[in-house]
């Protein structure tokens, strides 16, 4: 942290009026045109900056989301909520002076794409990931040498409230800026004129935030989560799929975009999963109700959505699997806790077919061949993710080929995103545009064409009159099929 940001004082405020953000908003457009450009060095202060926010204050912050949740495991939020940011922070240092370079091209002349940055970017951010899916795409912003105003969940008020006095405390206002308040804060803040504008979270939503920035002709990014499959194909090992598939499913307890929302598994195969998958628990957790390792539902009404959903796919005729071999009563449980759920024999009336579950709950499909599943997959809405288990490479091309899918994981789940220089973000209803590494530099940034013309007097000259037949013969010999 440099001296000015360490002698700042820790004033935050929550902003409940379209006024005050109007205002923030002009003050931070103001500062950075006044300010130009970032340079490199600048940059790098504030990716440090960061990092510092983030392993100083390590401890209150998974501490915190914790208390948002009623109990969320503390190591799950070191990992996403920590360790990923910091590593990510890390990859956008070692690689921002080559991301800044112009690239060069001759066209006769002295051609150059420039990187530019946007101005003032809007972040709306959720509140199952608050801390990483809120500071990921800002780590991208400020490498691209924007500045950044961030408005995150109102589910996770401590989280929020904690996130906005530390960004306070190693930030001054007009490069980054924490906006708390509600929906009706929310909208205001996506009616914004912003260079760009990024929005995590639902599909609804997700709509009102487009067409509230299209009125400002502003950029976005969508990402939007869907229902991400899993399709198991006859060669994979399914104690195996069992357990990866369990793994993702239950970090956080399935409250993650990326969260495995169906599974496809050959028929015949069923009794076999459920099996390791109930060992699978079993090694992770053991009991469950008491577990710090066992993530809390974020609320009481969502975890009467996914109560209520479970017992609408048993009144159609699904066969539910509860994975709590302790045999525990979550009845009256005071920490939000449900346990996973295996929901098998599921037709398309039921809610968990219809709707992102974003909980522990997991449907069960079976076919006879692959093409059924990947079928299904195509005809249904595009998802955030897709992952396929199997070593036949045959089969795992036409998966890839035939389905369409924001990213993919193959033998595994939610690790295509663990990767610093691939691209995360969905397509179609599963959002649009992506961030991350340098996809990210590139999607916060504007490739600017400069062209330097060749002081050759017959530079330019194709296109000058008088042009006469002989220009026209050269041109009709010049326009080829090769």
């Amino acid at each position: 942290m440099n001296s000015t940001n360490k002698s700042r004082s820790a004033v935050f405020r929550v902003v409940s009026n379209a006024e005050e953000l109007h205002r923030l908003h002009r003050r931070q457009k103001e500062a950075w045109l006044a300010n130009g450009i970032p340079n490199y060095a600048t940059r790098i202060d504030r990716l440090d900056r960061l990092i510092a926010l983030l392993v100083d204050n390590k401890e209150e912050i998974v501490a915190t989301i914790s208390e948002d949740y009623g109990k969320r495991s503390i190591e799950e939020s070191l990992f996403a909520e920590v360790l990923y940011l910091v590593n990510s922070l890390k990859f956008n240092k070692a690689h921002l002076e080559e991301w800044m370079k112009p690239k060069l091209h001759w066209a006769g002349g002295l051609a150059r794409v420039e990187f530019q940055p946007k101005g003032v970017i809007g972040v709306i951010s959720p509140w199952n990931l608050p801390w990483l899916l809120a500071l990921l795409p800002v780590i991208n912003i400020l490498a691209a040498g924007n500045v950044c105003m961030l408005k995150p969940s109102e589910l996770t008020p401590k989280t929020s409230a904690l996130m906005a006095r530390l960004v306070t405390e190693f930030f001054d206002e007009t490069e980054l800026t924490v906006v708390q308040g509600g929906p009706e804060t929310g909208a205001a803040f996506a009616a914004l004129p912003f260079d760009h504008l990024i929005y995590t979270g639902g599909s609804k939503i997700g709509r009102g935030i487009m067409e509230a920035a299209a009125k400002n002709l502003t950029p976005v990014t969508l990402e939007l989560g869907g229902k991400s499959p899993v399709l198991c194909g006859r060669t994979a090992d399914i104690g195996d799929v069992a357990r990866r598939v369990m793994t993702a499913k239950t970090f956080n307890a399935g409250q993650t975009c990326l969260a495995p929302d169906y599974l496809f598994l050959p028929r015949g195969t069923e009794d076999s999963f459920v099996a390791c998958a109930i060992k699978a628990v079993h090694d992770m957790y053991g009991a469950l109700k008491e577990n710090s390792d066992f993530s809390s539902i974020i609320n009481a009404r969502h975890l009467d959505r996914l109560r209520s959903w479970t017992e609408d796919a048993k009144r159609k005729g699904a066969r539910v699997v509860e994975l709590n071999s302790a045999g525990e009563n979550f009845a009256e449980s005071h920490l939000h806790r449900l346990p996973p759920s295996l929901i098998l024999d599921v037709s398309e009336e039921m809610t968990v077919m219809q709707e992102e579950i974003f909980g522990p709950l997991l449907p069960i499909k079976t076919y006879e061949n692959i093409e059924e599943a990947i079928t299904y997959v195509r005809n249904h809405p595009s998802p955030l993710a897709l992952y396929y288990f199997g070593s036949d490479f045959a089969e795992e091309r036409r998966v890839l080929d035939g389905t369409t899918s924001g990213g993919v994981t193959i033998n595994d789940c939610l690790f295509h995103a663990f990767i610093n220089n691939l691209p995360f973000g969905g397509i179609g209803s599963s959002g649009m545009g992506a961030y991350q590494g340098k996809t990210g530099f590139l999607t916060f940034s504007h490739a600017r064409a400069v062209y330097r013309q060749s002081s050759s007097p017959e530079a330019g000259l194709a296109i000058r009159p008088p042009f006469g037949a002989e220009r026209r013969a050269f041109l009709l010999q010049a326009i080829t099929k090769e």
